[in-house]
């Protein structure tokens, strides 16, 4: 799935198919890593799941659903567990890629804009909304898919002491759960939003919220 979404999404935006065969079989190793237990290719392939869905909801164009999907796919293509610099290595990863391929640079700094816009989920335009709203969906799955989500997230952070973590984790909660509304798309607002505050709320609680 990841890498046909990368490719058709290229060659849609003007670039070389080949080329792009290539850097999606980079992406997809990369998302492969073994240090990755959250951010691997099981999310990446849920973003670009329900971010094409938000695609079709907010009534994207082609051009427009083509650079989200690459976005998408390219999020997280980077991922050592430094915040900030992660995506912006990312973004600078699918920039170099997808220029290599062809695409016109238009588009390469659309794509590097939105995987940055993740950085402080912060934007107000449809394309940043849909790719947001679609890193987040996680939060709205069911009961089981939500604490699966959270075992691997507190994997990929096993070198934090337990107290630390609670700390730290229990902040991105009550912040997630402050947030009103926490999705910023009406179509992922209906979808997830009740569902995910719920889920947030009962990870509080567990560790004493």
């Amino acid at each position: 799935m990841v890498l046909d979404a990368w490719v058709t999404a290229v060659t849609r935006l003007g670039g070389d198919s080949d080329t792009a065969r290539r850097s999606g079989a980079e992406l997809i190793e990369r998302y492969r890593e073994p240090h990755r237990r959250y951010h691997d290719l099981a999310h990446v392939e849920a973003v670009l799941r329900d971010s094409a869905w938000l695609s079709a909801e907010l009534g994207l164009s082609e051009v427009d659903t083509a650079v989200l999907a690459l976005a998408a796919a390219a999020h997280d293509v980077v991922y050592d567990g430094v915040p900030r610099q992660d995506e912006r290595r990312s973004a600078e990863w699918a920039g170099e890629r997808l220029g290599a391929a062809g695409v016109a640079r238009e588009h390469c700094a659309a794509v590097e804009r939105l995987v940055l816009a993740t950085i402080d989920h912060l934007g107000e335009d449809p394309l940043t909304l849909a790719l947001l709203d679609a890193d987040l969906a996680v939060l709205g799955g069911a009961e089981a898919e939500y604490d699966r989500y959270a075992r691997a997230v507190r994997a990929e952070y096993a070198h934090v002491p337990e107290p630390d973590w609670r700390r730290g984790r229990g902040a991105v909660l009550a912040g997630l759960i402050a947030r009103e509304p926490l999705y910023r798309s009406a179509p992922a607002r209906a979808r997830w939003e009740a569902r995910a505050k719920a889920n947030l709320k009962r990870e509080e609680h567990s560790f004493g919220g």
